[in-house]
This record gives structure tokens, sequence and C-alpha cells, in this order.
């Protein structure tokens, strides 16, 4: 067996001194490719964390990961987070590989690498490729995703042409990295700091920056320490770790995507978060990073202002995060942002001022679902007004469902005067679930109709067993679980009912009588379209609810497989 690793990793890049030398292989997981334009930088970064780990003592390798590309991947980018898992898992399973650092950048990226070095359970390190800088577009700042959900609204009122749509959505993206705005990607690398799996102060330096260049080479040398005193995943990733991640998803105005990406976190760690942690622990925190969507800025200036280490600073000194917690550096949190106060208090508001109250996710039951989240810290000003403020039913209010089976549907009759859309409405898509799309798509934040958005009502409540982008702006309530195409309450819905919304109490109903309700549950259920691939169809076949993480169910139970080594495969 040393004979066939030798004479095949020798024919190229290593002698055989290197490969019996008794240093540790470091793997590095590369997501950078042409087919993803925004982890595309680290098909050059590499070469950084390379010398990083050979000036460390290591010996590094460098193998692809399945490309996820959120914008371009069809039917969704959220059938390859578990796909991605998979081949890393057998990978870092299978190969001579002692630790290694996981290259990431948008969305999925990141939680597929870590599931799969909790699953393993190696020494391990995240290393994202950093944000874009700041898009302008005439004079202003235009973030990634958010101005395209700004930007179709103008289109809708007949504010703006297709061109200057387009030309709108081009000055947001200036360069290299991903979502300059607090999209899912900033959230999920955001979260990979909180949670300890990246070195201190990475997640936000934005892509062009030397000091990128600079946190790649820190990053390979770490790991080969990682790598000698045996600090794995199971060290770090407790439950202490996710619930710290909680918190600090609601002080940066986090992706709704971070809910399910947390929870499948936790459960490939052996950690169990609950419907109730959510509430407990990242509710009432209030929202303290003033960026896009949710906010004013973007990811520069919070990288300027001490980005997540000065987040994770103030939220010690509020006692609501747990500085005991360990991370990668082999220190606390507490010592590795130890006087890393904020320097911009315009981008990063202190916890006793903050720029929201209780600005995490609002956690709704009901008879149409069992869980869905509610993103609090982009409640405007208009739609607190408009549905929140009734005097004596404040934080309730109803709404006649129409109800759209996908986004074809919704886009073929959004327009349609017969269905009678005004403000009392909500809108409602089903089949956009883990089964019914397949993989669950980001579709929930639909605006109105074009004739309302031409009088000036940009928003209605939304509500949908789908996702939505990180980087809209929409209040909706969405990640219903259980989906339609699971028997979830929205497959009997109609257009026409009553919803019921009660936030304080944490209620969604529709007002159907339990006769009609069972009468309606033995019609057909909504159809939803056939695979189309194989891994389609598996996918539907073992992935769960996005209350549960949308993992693939049969895969939680194996931790820790670097315990066996594998048999020999000659």
């Amino acid at each position: 067996m040393t004979a066939l690793y030798l004479e095949r990793y020798m024919n190229d890049a290593f002698t055989r001194e290197e490969l019996r030398c008794g240093k540790p292989i470091i793997g590095i997981s590369q997501s950078g490719s042409d087919l993803v334009p925004c982890n595309r930088v680290h098909v050059k970064l590499v070469d950084r964390v390379k010398a990083g780990i050979r000036d460390a003592g290591g010996i590094p390798m460098e193998f692809p990961m399945h490309p996820i590309f959120e914008n371009c991947r069809r039917p969704t980018a959220a059938l390859d987070r578990n796909l991605a898992y998979l081949g890393l898992v057998e990978i870092l399973n299978g190969y001579p590989i002692d630790a290694v650092v996981l290259t990431t950048g948008c969305d999925k990226t990141t939680p597929a690498s870590i599931m799969a070095a909790a699953t393993v359970d190696i020494p391990a390190i995240t290393l994202n490729g950093g944000p874009m800088l700041d898009g302008w577009h005439d004079g202003e700042l235009v973030g990634s995703g958010t101005v395209i959900w700004r930007s179709r609204r103008l289109f809708g009122a007949g504010e703006i042409d297709e061109e200057e749509f387009i030309r709108r959505a081009c000055s947001s993206a200036p360069s290299l990295g991903h979502c300059n705005t607090m999209g899912t990607a900033s959230t999920m690398n955001s979260l990979s700091e909180a949670l300890g799996m990246s070195l201190p102060g990475q997640a936000m330096i934005p892509a062009p920056y030397r000091e990128r260049a600079h946190m790649a080479y820190e990053t390979g040398r770490r790991i080969v320490d990682m790598a000698y005193e045996d600090l794995r995943p199971s060290k770090i990733l407790t439950r202490e770790a996710f619930l710290n991640a909680i918190v600090v998803n609601a002080a940066i105005g986090g992706s709704t995507n971070a809910q399910p990406h947390i929870v499948a976190m936790a459960r490939h760690a052996g950690v169990e978060i609950t419907a109730e942690d959510w509430i407990e622990h990242g509710y009432d925190v209030p929202l303290l990073v003033n960026m896009q969507p949710a906010g004013k800025y973007l990811s520069e200036r919070f990288h300027r202002a001490g980005g997540v280490p000065a987040v994770i600073w103030e939220l010690l000194q509020a006692g609501k995060f747990d500085g005991t917690a360990l991370t990668c550096t082999g220190r606390s949190h507490a010592d590795n942002v130890e006087g890393r106060e904020a320097v911009d208090r315009e981008m990063i508001f202190s916890y006793s001022t903050p720029l929201k109250a209780a600005a995490g996710f609002l956690v709704l039951r009901g008879n149409l679902f069992d869980f869905a989240i509610m993103k609090t810290s982009v409640i405007g000003e208009e739609f607190r007004a408009r549905y929140l403020c009734q005097p004596g039913r404040e934080g309730v209010f109803e709404g006649r469902a129409i109800v759209f089976d996908g986004s074809d549907d919704y886009h073929r009759r959004i327009n349609d005067p017969a269905l009678g859309i005004d403000e009392d409405c909500i809108l409602v898509i089903r089949g956009s679930g883990v089964l019914g799309w397949p993989g669950s798509a980001e579709v929930v934040n639909m605006q109105p109709p074009d004739a309302m958005l031409e009088r000036g009502i940009m928003s209605l409540p939304t509500l949908g067993d789908g996702r939505q982008s990180g980087t809209s702006d929409s209040p909706s309530i969405l990640n219903a679980s259980p989906e339609s195409a699971a028997g979830g309450g929205l497959a009997w819905l109609r257009s026409g009912d009553t919803i019921r919304i009660d936030l304080d109490a944490g209620t969604c109903d529709a007002l159907v009588s339990d006769e009609e309700i069972a009468r309606r549950k033995a019609e057909p259920p909504p159809t939803v379209p056939d695979s189309n691939t194989p891994w389609e169809e598996l996918f539907r076949e073992k992935t769960g609810q996005l209350a549960d993480g949308g993992v693939l169910e049969f895969a939680v139970k194996y931790r820790g497989t670097s315990k066996k080594v594998p048999r020999n495969n000659h």
C-alpha cells in the first residue's frame, strides 16, 4: 500500500521524502471555479493557504469540492448542499488527509463544509473568500441581491425600465467575492466565526483586500498546529457554540436560511437545536449591525468597523454570548476578541442603544404548519403601521389568502384583476419546499401586483413552505414545515380563506372549520413536478423538512467516522 500511494503521488507534486516525513497531510477543499464566481477568489487564494501550511510544517493537498452557486443552479442550489456534504465526507474519510482547510463563500458551501467536518471529525478550519467591494450606482450604495428585490418593485411600478434594472444589478457586484449584503453568504461566514470554526475577523474582509490573502496564509499555518493539537470539530461544535451562532445571527440581521443551516450543522455534530431555542436565545437579541437588507450599509464598512469580533465583544459585555466556548485558535472567544470594540458606531451599534430591539427570528405554529419563522429585523415602519398597529390588536392581523402553486403560477397570475388582490390579502406560495420543488426554493418573497406597486404599495404579507433570499427585505413567514408536498396545511388552504397571524402568541391559523379541513384533506393533494435527475429522486426520498435542517435523515447517525481507518483498497 505504501508503494501504491508513493508511486502515484510522486509523479508530479511531491517527493518520496515529503510523503514519508511524518508531517501532517493537510487537505484543502477547493470550492472556487468558473461555475462559482462568488468563490472564484480561492483559485488564487489557495496559494497563500499552501504557503502557510508549508511554512508551518505541513504537506498541502488541494482537491475539488462539488460546486454550489446560488444564482444559477436549477431548479435550486438547495439540492447541492447535501450533495457537496456527501462528497466531502467521502473525500475526508477515504483519502490520507490528517486535517483540512475548508474554503467557503457562497451560501451553502459553508454549512456543507461544516456538516462534513462534523461527520468525519478531523481537525478542520474554514476560510471564506470574502464579500465583494461595496456596490455604488448613481452615488448610492447598492447591495447585491437586495438591489434586485428593490429594483424589481420599481420595475413593476413602471418607475425604471429593463436596462436601468440591469445597470443597478451589475453595479451591485463590482469585484470578486460573494454578496456584499448580509445575505446568506455573509451570514453563514459570520456564523462560522461565531461557532469558532474560523480565525477571528476573517468573515467580512472583502475578497480583493490584501488582508484576505494574509488571512489565508494564517489559516494555512493554524491548521497545521490544529493537526498536531488534535483539535477536532467535536471539541468546538458544542451546544454552547450553536446557541452563540443563534445570538450572533440576530445581532447581525442574518438570513432566514441560517435556520435550516444551523440546525443541519448541529444535527451532524450531535447537538439538538429546538424551536424553543430560537425564541429563548435568539429572539430578544437586538439588531446591532447596520447592514442591508435590515440596515443601510454594506460589508466593507462592516469590516472596517470591526467585523464579527466587534459584534461578539458587544454581546459579551451584555452577557448574551458564551465567551468560554473553545475556538479553532485553541483559545476561547473571550480571549480572541479582547479589546475588539467597534470603531464605527453608525455601523455597529452598542447593545444598550441598538438599531432595533428584539431582532431575532419569530417562530410561528398553527393549523397550517408546525414550524415556520419570520425575520423581524426587516419589518419596516410602513409594514408595521399597516398590519401590526391596529388599536387593541397590536401584533395581530388577518388577511385573505391568495394561493399560488409554485413560482410559475405566481408569475402567471399575480397581475390577474380577477384575484382582487388588495392591502388586506396575504400572498401564499406552496409546492416550494424540500420535496415539492425539489430542494426548497427562494420564492416566498413575492411582490404585490403591478397595479399596487404603481400606487406605492411595495409589500404585502407573504407566506410559504419555501425559503427566501437572505438579501431580501421582505418580512415573510417561511420555511413552513411540514410543507404542502408532505401533507402540511398549505396543501388544503384555498384562495379566499382568512388567515389570522398573532405575532405575540406565535400563531398562524387559517380560520377554517375542522369539518371543512377534513373534507379538503380527502381531496387529491396539489401536484408537484416529477424528479428530473437521479439525485433529485434520491434527495426527495432521503431529505427531511426545513424545520429539521433539511438534512439527509439517514446520515445524521454517522459521526466521528475518522475513528475507524477504512479498509485498504488492494
